[in-house]
Formats: structure tokens, C-alpha cells, sequence
């Protein structure tokens, strides 16, 4: 069993090497649309579903409060937070809207919204990157595989941050290594902050 777990931290580490040359390139892009965002008084609102969901909640939580160190609370929403809502959207309308809604609500031109998805294919998530670029919303989407369909719908102002892998855990690890390094980035950008 112990080798199993070895062979578990092996395959994340791996995974992450595989990938890591090939999206910082991105990830400094994102940062930099983001801070560019943040320092015209914008705000950053991301979303996901499932685990994607939860690490949208981790990077929220990491703008608003602190990564990891004291600095002041950056605009964010997840906008996974609000279940009521949600289910009755889903109820109404149909569950595709569930994020699409409110970004065109409390969306405004020059936001960034943050989507992530391993597959790049849930309807939901791809109706709000349509609804994004509705309110002249710029969208960072990270993805896995492929990119799925939300590849597709990005535009030469959008920045896909993409782990080409295909386990959806090792997807998630890097994903959540991104938002890591997303926040470092922003942190040490805005507020000098090593």
C-alpha cells in the first residue's frame, strides 16, 4: 500500500512536469489580465462544477481574504455559493443558465471570468463563457484533455490555461497549482509581495 501511495505522489508530480513549461506562458497572461482588471476596478468571478466547483471557492477565498500574506481584499465571487439561486434557475430555466444568469446580472465590461472544467463541455459552463463575452467580459478557462467545446467558444482576448492530460485527478492537482500560482502572481504584482 505504501508504494501505491508513492506511486500516487509519482504520478501527480510527473503530471505537473509534463505540463508546467508549456502553461507558464499562460498563467503569467492570466495574472496580468487579472491584475490589469483589478487595478481598474474590476472584478474577478469564477465558477466550475463539482471539485471545479470547490477550487473556484479556494481561489475566491484566496483573492478575498489572503493567499499568503496580509495585503487587501480583492473583488472576487464564486459564483457557486449561492445553491438557492441555482436550483431555482435550474427549476425555471434550465441548469445551463445556472451561471449564465447571474454573469449577466452582476457581470459588467471589463471583468474577468474564471471558468474551470476538466472536460470543457459542461453546458452550463460553456453558457457562461458565452454570457461573458455578452457583458464584454475577457475569460480565463482552465481546462483538461482537450478543452472540449469551452475551447472553441474562447476568443483571441481570452486565455485558455489547458492541462493536456487525461486523469481528472492529476487535472485538478494542476489546476489547483495553477490558482496557486495565480495568486502569487497577482499578489507579488500588486503589492510587491514576495
Amino acid at each position: 500500500m505504501n508504494q501505491r501511495i508513492y506511486n500516487l505522489f509519482q504520478s501527480s508530480v510527473e503530471a505537473k512536469m509534463q505540463v508546467g513549461e508549456e502553461l507558464a506562458p499562460m498563467i503569467e497572461q492570466a495574472s496580468d489580465i487579472m491584475v490589469n482588471a483589478l487595478l481598474n476596478d474590476k472584478k474577478i468571478m469564477i465558477c466550475g462544477n463539482g471539485t471545479s466547483s470547490a477550487l473556484a471557492q479556494i481561489f475566491t477565498s484566496s483573492l478575498l481574504d489572503r493567499y499568503e500574506k496580509e495585503r487587501p481584499s480583492l473583488p472576487a465571487i464564486w459564483l457557486g455559493s449561492a445553491v438557492s439561486t441555482y436550483t431555482a434557475i435550474a427549476a425555471d430555466y434550465n441548469y445551463a443558465e445556472i451561471y449564465a444568469k447571474p454573469i449577466r446580472a452582476l457581470g459588467h465590461e471589463g471583468d474577468i471570468l474564471v471558468s474551470l472544467s476538466t472536460s470543457g463541455n459542461s453546458s452550463n459552463l460553456i453558457a457562461a463563457v458565452s454570457a461573458a463575452h455578452d457583458r464584454n467580459m475577457q475569460v480565463v478557462a482552465l481546462t483538461g484533455r482537450d478543452g472540449g467545446d469551452i475551447s472553441a467558444l474562447l476568443d483571441v482576448n481570452d486565455i485558455e490555461i489547458c492541462a493536456a492530460i487525461n486523469s481528472r485527478g492529476r487535472i485538478h492537482e494542476i489546476h489547483l497549482l495553477t490558482i496557486f500560482c495565480l495568486c502569487d502572481l497577482i499578489d507579488n504584482k500588486l503589492f510587491g509581495i514576495e
